[in-house]
């Protein structure tokens, strides 16, 4: 998922529109990775106040995910990244992943950010590689979480890291890349 408000807004019927368009598709799939915002102005799902509250809360994030469910009985799978941002280059990183009533948890790292663009979809990368590599969830959650944290120390959105310096940090290695 990746709900953008500006553009549903300016397009006829705005974010109600949006949202029915979105929930057409999520009826389609099995797995949903994206953040609190995609499932709730996307989904039309209620959850706490994103915006305002930036704290990394998991089981917030689960209670929203309960709900897209709820919603959508077809989705066996959700996940997302968790980030507390403290400036522009310091930010605190987490992920989550639900998978049919299943909930996992990465550790929380402080990342010293180069460029931020590009984290989420690292991590998405990641846990996909994981779990089509037949890693068992959790694995496949510390390989999105490792990635994406990774992603964030280069400069640009495309990846640098080798799947060795991706593998080490989600072992609990450091976030240092070899060169």
């Amino acid at each position: 998922m990746n709900y953008r408000a500006k553009l549903w807004s300016a397009l006829p019927g705005g974010a109600k529109k949006g949202q029915e368009m979105i929930a057409k598709i999520v009826e389609n799939v099995d797995v949903l990775i994206g953040n609190e915002e995609d499932l709730q102005k996307g989904l039309g799902i209620e959850g706490q106040d994103v915006e305002a509250k930036s704290k990394l809360d998991p089981e917030a994030f689960f209670g929203v995910i309960e709900k897209a469910v709820k919603k959508f009985p077809n989705v066996k799978g959700v996940a997302t990244t968790l980030r507390e941002v403290h400036s522009t280059n310091r930010h605190d990183w987490a992920a989550v992943v639900w998978l049919e009533g299943e909930k996992f948890v990465s550790p929380t790292m402080q990342l010293d950010v180069i460029d931020r663009i590009g984290g989420g979809d690292g991590f998405a990368a990641g846990l996909i590689y994981g779990l089509l590599a037949g890693k068992k969830p959790e694995e496949a959650l510390r390989l999105g979480w490792a990635h994406g944290a990774l992603l964030t120390t280069f400069p640009g959105d495309v990846t640098m890291a080798k799947l060795s310096e991706v593998e080490q940090l989600a072992k609990g290695g450091s976030a240092r890349v070899q060169r």
